[in-house]
């Protein structure tokens, strides 16, 4: 059996559905699915965590040991072996320590003059006590680094087990070659090799950006080589699989290749420099913001295959909750901003009252267009609302500074403002 296999008939026997399992776990379904369609490899952690659920050694997850062996002896935690190992090293760093001198007793008639000379050696006894405790604390950091390097040593080689085990490839390869940003689309070219190749073999590969696996079909060529190239929605997580079907339709699962971020890569930074606002006293929940310039500066273009997005055109305003609250003014230079100030954008905020509550989010964000047609926020840190103990109610940074640059989690347009708005000089 491979080892999602044994997760499999080991999760089975518990009564336990593939979601209740991943919340003993804390990972998703989908995470529990991979592991036992042998797609993903399960890490070190989750497999010592699913040793100890089945009750079963890591080694018979493996299928390095049988399942009679006793479990408790690869409980996760360091042996009987492994201890008496660690108390060895500590102890060798004890022993080269320098030992404190005992403390003899002196006659009566020296005492005043041992006081005068304890005072004197003061600082010179504390300095060798601080060089003491630093070469001690030295010694217990190699000792974390020499533990650490031995456990690296050992997940490394579970992971080679694991690879040995659940690899159905002899030999394969992924190579984005191209993009479409107009389209926010992605072209790989895959190949695979199966291990085992006999005729009437066919295979698919897999392609999954978020939404489910779409499947496209290979081809065979010569040395039983599959391959595909394949267009995919561009986004910030794109998983390659490979699937080989046997001629009796058993069909096993190769994840390939995971690529992160490559939407994120191929947008423009841009970015966005609020006014002072930090500190700022809101009063009765009421703030007043007065009229103030704000930079929006593009910092390059981004590429992705052959393809090189810009920045087009840009929006800034203010947003309470993610709320637009009111919309600034691209405007030319103002005088208070002297000397070359490059690409960057002027925008004029408009003199503003707000009415906050707890834990309200203050920002300040520009809404983008790049030469593709495609949209994003930009933002500069958010603020929120803080009671000090005196009862001042002050803007300060959040302790999660979350950016959020996806426009459909924002409210854009004004008719929508669930806040009260009062611009300064209208009724």
């Amino acid at each position: 059996m491979t080892l999602g296999e044994r997760i499999a008939q080991k999760r089975k026997e518990l009564g336990l559905s593939q979601e209740a399992l991943g919340e003993k776990l804390c990972v998703s379904r989908q995470a529990i699915y991979k592991w036992e369609a042998d797609a993903a490899l399960p890490e070190i952690e989750k497999l010592v965590a699913l040793s100890a659920l089945f009750e079963v050694s890591v080694g018979w997850l493996l299928g390095v040991e049988t399942e009679t062996e006793d479990p408790k002896e690869d409980d996760g935690q360091l042996n009987e072996t492994q201890i008496k190992m660690v108390e060895e090293i500590v102890g060798r760093y004890l022993a080269a320590q320098p030992q404190p001198k005992k403390v003899r007793h002196w006659p009566k008639v020296v005492a005043a003059l041992l006081v005068v000379a304890v005072g004197i050696h003061l600082f010179t006894r504390l300095d060798g006590l601080d060089r003491r405790y630093g070469s001690l604390s030295n010694a217990m950091n190699e000792i974390n680094w020499s533990v650490s390097r031995q456990i690296d040593s050992i997940a490394g080689r579970v992971e080679e087990i694991l690879k040995s085990q659940n690899d159905l490839t002899a030999d394969y390869g992924t190579e984005l070659v191209g993009a479409d940003l107009r389209t926010d689309t992605v072209r790989f070219a895959l190949r695979s090799v199966p291990r085992t190749f006999v005729d009437g073999m066919d295979a698919v590969f897999l392609v999954n950006s978020g939404a489910g696996p779409a499947e496209f079909p290979a081809q065979l060529s010569a040395g039983g080589v599959f391959s595909a190239e394949v267009t995919a929605p561009l986004t910030d997580e794109i998983t390659l699989s490979v699937v080989f079907i046997q001629p009796d339709g058993k069909r096993q699962t190769q994840l390939l290749d995971t690529y992160d971020y490559l939407r994120s890569s191929s947008i423009p930074d841009v970015q966005v420099d609020m006014p002072m606002l930090h500190g700022d006293v809101v009063e009765g929940g009421r703030l007043v913001l007065q009229e103030d310039y704000v930079t929006v500066r593009p910092l390059g273009s981004k590429t992705l295959g052959d393809e090189t997005a810009v920045v087009e055109h840009v929006e800034l305003g203010i947003f309470v909750n993610q709320t637009i609250v009111a919309w600034g003014k691209e405007c030319a230079q103002p005088e208070s901003y002297q000397g070359d100030w490059g690409d960057c954008r002027f925008f004029c905020l408009p003199e503003t009252e707000i009415r906050l509550g707890s834990g309200d989010r203050l920002q300040i964000a520009a809404l983008v267009t790049d030469s593709f047609g495609r949209q994003f926020m930009a933002q500069d840190v958010p603020l929120v609302t803080e009671t000090e103990r005196d009862g001042t109610v002050r803007l300060t940074y959040p302790t999660d500074a979350r950016f959020d640059s996806d426009p459909a989690s924002w409210v854009l347009v004004t008719g929508e403002v669930q806040h009260t708005i009062t611009p300064i000089g209208k009724p």
